[in-house]
């Protein structure tokens, strides 16, 4: 079955590495479904029911999104509350997401080290997602892990090696989302 790739980028015309993905996704209709929220919902008026058989119409998901203030973007937050409902996400009888696996594929603005315990944030990238893993397991999903571009902010100065990194990252994801 198809990948279901919900995108969460509110400006994704501006976006470098988070467009480049999709755009590498894109070669591969047979594999994966991109859906991309902000322009699903501008008005942030999500169809719930449509969104629950799109990911249930999906073998696995992938959440992909830049980091925002240790988080996610507002619509991917709004989209946790409102399509993971009692009875179909979670809750004893809930079997919907069940073994589904799933990931994330987020962007940082922050490079590697700082992202670590001895750099400027203090904690690692893994510890900024638990609440992330915590809710899809708590939805009895098979949480698989992440899919990291670290130091964003850094190559938007013309980085002369930022088509090379683009290129080698969206691959890597690629073959990530192929090992899910």
């Amino acid at each position: 079955m198809k990948t279901l790739v919900i995108v969460t980028h509110p400006n994704m015309e501006t976006s470098i590495v988070n467009k480049r993905w999709v755009e590498e996704l894109r070669k591969y209709p047979d594999k994966y479904t991109v859906h991309e929220l902000y322009k699903a919902y501008p008005d942030g008026k999500i169809d719930v029911k449509k969104e629950q058989e799109l990911v249930e119409a999906h073998g696995k998901l992938v959440l992909q999104f830049p980091v925002y203030w240790w988080s996610s973007p507002p619509l991917l937050k709004q989209w946790f509350d409102e399509v993971l409902q009692h009875g179909w996400a979670y809750g004893s009888k809930a079997e919907a997401l069940k073994n589904k696996k799933t990931a994330l594929a987020v962007t940082a603005g922050g490079t590697e080290h700082d992202f670590s315990v001895e750099g400027s944030l203090g904690k690692t990238l893994d510890q900024y997602l638990v609440p992330f893993e915590t809710s899809l397991s708590y939805c009895k999903m098979n949480y698989r892990s992440f899919y990291a571009f670290y130091g964003a902010e850094h190559y938007l100065a013309g980085n002369s090696e930022l088509p090379i990194l683009l290129d080698r990252s969206a691959q890597g994801y690629v073959e990530f989302l192929d090992k899910l």
